[in-house]
């Protein structure tokens, strides 16, 4: 697929396989902390990182970052691109996540493994182009639609190979337990079986949570995936499937990694019943992602005043050590009309919305979003991954504020996206032409 555009609009560059043939050197760009480096690549990692017009190399591929700040690369750990992109032919009739679902579980039957694949390649390419060399999906499953928007995100991961990391997690309808749920737990094993990487579903929303919570550890155990759980994506406090969670999690030693995804209602509970949960989450070793653009959208809607943000306990979940990931969730569809699938734009509302400083909020997109996501820490040192955004910035403050779409991007130590970026004015007025 050629995508070789002009304007603000990401080109990927390499759709080459092996991310261990060349060398790179990154020559010139700030980082965080404000030292101007010179940056050596190879073998998929950073190998040498020294002041910028220190001898590093000979003969190696010289890439100029200078005016550039260089940061790990975001992750986008919680997207939905089965949905992705409906926006322009879905509406939302309430606002809220109930509209939002009514409207896609409409729609869904009449969609076709191609508008799936175009949809979600264009939203990958997207991410990419903003910084994002790490991608998880959900997708639904189950007897309503079979396995065809599956396979069809598979077929996406295939393609993707080389250029972005994409996780596939099987979002399984409900009911699954009981008579009742017989069809839809054999679409959820038939997905592992085809590829799916990660067990999902909604508990909260299931006619039995725990149960729900039950069948789909043992699943995720059989198989060896792990579970990324939308949770509590709800105002109630009373709703509180996290702490179920977390004690089934403690009580079975669940080994493989368990992910919470929203806990909307976690963050509109006391400051003791709060800090209850948040210790045994922090325990059972459950990582969190929240949501900031969608939930902000859909959640709060029936408040007349005093409206509540709709974002987890983030403050309360990363002092318990918690790994507390931001998503960009869902991009311009009846759950988000806006999104635009740049982990800065997440990284923004974390630090208006979630009270982070910038630092932190990068954190969230970046390393903690990793780290749920099951992969090694990227940090800008000999021997780290060679997952890398180079953008026009000053600062890391700069950089989330101004959100400037001139980056490079780097995956397993190619450069495998980049977008320029050209800002012209017309001449000012000749001083008797302004009086």
């Amino acid at each position: 697929m050629d995508r070789r555009e002009t304007g603000e609009r990401p080109v990927p560059v390499s759709r080459a396989p092996d991310p261990e043939a060349d060398g790179l050197l990154l020559a010139g760009p700030r980082l965080a902390t404000g030292e101007v480096v010179d940056v050596l690549l190879s073998g998929g990692r950073i190998a040498v990182v020294r002041p910028a017009g220190t001898p590093v190399a000979d003969g190696v591929p010289r890439l100029d970052l200078s005016g550039h700040l260089l940061l790990p690369a975001p992750a986008e750990p919680h997207s939905h691109f089965d949905k992705v992109l409906t926006g322009t032919v879905l509406g939302n009739r309430t606002g809220d996540l109930a509209g939002a679902v009514d409207a896609w579980y409409a729609y869904r039957r009449s969609v076709s493994r191609s508008d799936v694949r175009e949809r979600a390649l264009r939203a990958a390419y997207e991410l990419l182009g903003s910084g994002a060399t790490a991608i998880r999906t959900h997708v639904d499953v189950g007897v309503a639609t079979g396995l065809g928007m599956l396979e069809a995100l598979l077929e996406v991961r295939e393609e993707l190979a080389g250029q972005v990391e994409l996780q596939v997690v099987a979002m399984v309808d409900r009911p699954v337990t009981g008579p009742d749920g017989a069809g839809n737990r054999a679409m959820l094993v038939e997905a592992v079986r085809s590829g799916a990487d990660v067990i999902g579903a909604a508990p909260y929303s299931h006619p039995d949570p725990p149960a729900c919570l039950r069948l789909l550890l043992d699943v995720a155990a059989e198989f060896g995936r792990p579970v990324d759980l939308h949770t509590d994506e709800t105002l109630d406090p009373a709703v509180d499937t996290l702490s179920e969670l977390a004690e089934l999690v403690l009580a079975t030693g669940f080994r493989p990694a368990v992910t919470a995804s929203h806990c909307v209602s976690l963050g509109v509970r006391g400051e003791e019943a709060t800090r209850a949960v948040v210790a045994r989450v922090a325990a059972a070793g459950i990582g969190v992602i929240t949501c900031p653009s969608t939930n902000l959208f859909l959640q709060g809607r029936g408040h007349g005043h005093s409206v509540p943000r709709g974002l987890t306990a983030i403050v309360a979940l990363r002092a318990a050590g918690v790994a507390v990931a931001g998503a960009g969730d869902n991009m311009r569809d009846p759950f988000n009309p806006v999104g635009r699938g740049d982990p800065l734009e997440t990284a923004s509302l974390l630090v208006t919305a979630g009270h982070l400083d910038p630092a932190e909020a990068y954190d969230a997109v970046s390393a903690q979003a990793r780290t749920v996501m099951g992969l090694p820490a990227v940090r800008i040192e000999a021997g780290a991954p060679a997952e890398l955004l180079a953008i026009r910035a000053q600062s890391l403050t700069d950089a989330i504020a101004a959100a400037n779409m001139d980056r490079m991007v780097i995956h397993r130590g190619r450069l495998v996206s980049r977008t320029r970026v050209e800002r012209t004015f017309s001449p000012p007025l000749p001083a008797a032409a302004r009086r």
